[in-house]
């Protein structure tokens, strides 16, 4: 342990924080957690709702949620933001950025700050065209004005036109999770009281309910499954009306469970209490899909989808899992058909799930990495 004295100042800034749940924010959660033993550090967010920016510590971290006034193409407006990154800035030796959050590229150029910049690029903005015409110089100042990119797959950077010119500063570090954590207490059963039938597959999508994610082909894909199995949706989103409507029109509300948004404990209890695991997302978006390292070192088998992204590589075709064409429902019925009525395939997958995630994406060698980058050491 360093001593407090010595210890360098690391501010790390992004779009949300816990209790928002996200990949982005799990990986921003870690990161402040792990470092807070090496460096004094604290993190900087928006608030999820109008209101006044607060202060809170999370697990001993110093956490401003900046002012909002609401959000426009998904992106918070926060003057608030802008003046509290300034401040943090200045008292900073290293400012670590999560990016997709135009907000936090234009406060690091307003701010001023000259020292050390990182930035953790989780996925390209996809689908917001018109703000990305106006967002693009600043991103592409920032990738220069940056001291290293942090990537979780050699696809980040093969995959994106932003990120290639900038390939030489570009460091893979993987997403990881913490294996102990989910082996610390015994596993409840929160799924068993949904099911219409008790001797119904579990199959779980978790993540929030937006377009890119898949879950109308999810949806439609399993209203023609022929197995006996019933859906679980933990999440929630705009498309969620939706999607419970599209559920009534095919006649199979019953056997699909929308359960909302919950909290971490019983997340990881779903996780091990499903049969299978699907991420059918359909854009570039879904950049990683730290949901699948959650179902794996459950022992679960993983459904993914073939996006150029780093989704694909996480969960292994044919080792790990299946994975199939996005926006493909019938490659997805096909898949599931086949995980859902071959027992022995199903353990074979998810006995290597849980192995790959004990030898390639262990938390603990994830932000040791982590920590040589922002540190530079």
């Amino acid at each position: 342990m360093i001593r407090q004295t010595d210890r360098p100042r690391l501010l790390i800034a992004g779009k949300a924080y816990d209790p928002h749940i996200g990949g982005i924010e799990t990986v921003m959660q870690q990161t402040a957690d792990y470092m807070r033993r090496y460096a004094k550090t604290k993190v900087l967010c928006c608030r999820d709702d109008f209101g006044l920016t607060k202060r809170e510590k999370i697990h001993g971290v110093p956490v401003t949620y900046a002012g909002s006034l609401g959000t426009l193409v998904s992106c918070p407006i926060s003057f608030s933001f802008l003046e509290e990154f300034r401040n943090k800035a200045m008292l900073a030796d290293t400012v670590e950025l999560h990016l997709p959050f135009p907000v936090a590229d234009l406060a690091l150029l307003l701010s001023g700050y000259k020292g050390r910049v990182v930035v953790a690029w989780h996925s390209d903005v996809v689908r917001q065209k018109l703000m990305l015409t106006f967002y693009k110089p600043l991103m592409k100042w920032l990738l220069r004005r940056a001291d290293a990119i942090l990537v979780a797959t050699q696809a980040h950077i093969d995959s994106s036109p932003y990120l290639r010119p900038f390939r030489g500063k570009c460091v893979i570090v993987p997403y990881g999770i913490a294996p102990e954590e989910y082996e610390m207490r015994p596993h409840l059963e929160p799924l068993k009281g949904y099911l219409h039938d008790k001797s119904a597959k579990k199959i779980l999508f978790t993540g929030r309910l937006v377009y890119y994610k898949g879950a109308d082909v999810l949806l439609e894909a399993f209203a023609n499954l022929k197995s006996n199995a019933e859906l679980f949706f933990a999440g929630t989103g705009v498309l969620e009306p939706e999607l419970q409507a599209r559920a009534e029109t095919l006649g199979i509300r019953e056997r699909v469970h929308f359960l909302g948004r919950r909290m971490t404990p019983e997340l990881r209890d779903m996780f091990a209490e499903c049969d299978l695991f699907v991420l059918p997302s359909v854009a570039n978006s879904e950049a990683f899909g730290i949901v699948q390292l959650e179902a794996m070192v459950n022992g679960k088998p993983v459904i993914n989808t073939a996006l150029p992204t780093g989704v694909p590589l996480v969960s292994l075709d044919g080792e790990t899992g299946l994975t199939v064409p996005p926006q493909d429902p019938d490659a997805l019925i096909k898949a599931m058909e086949q995980l859902l009525t071959d027992d022995a395939l199903r353990e074979q997958y998810g006995k290597a799930a849980r192995e790959r995630v004990l030898r390639e994406f262990s938390l603990q060698t994830v932000m040791e990495k982590t920590r040589k980058i922002l540190l530079n050491e």
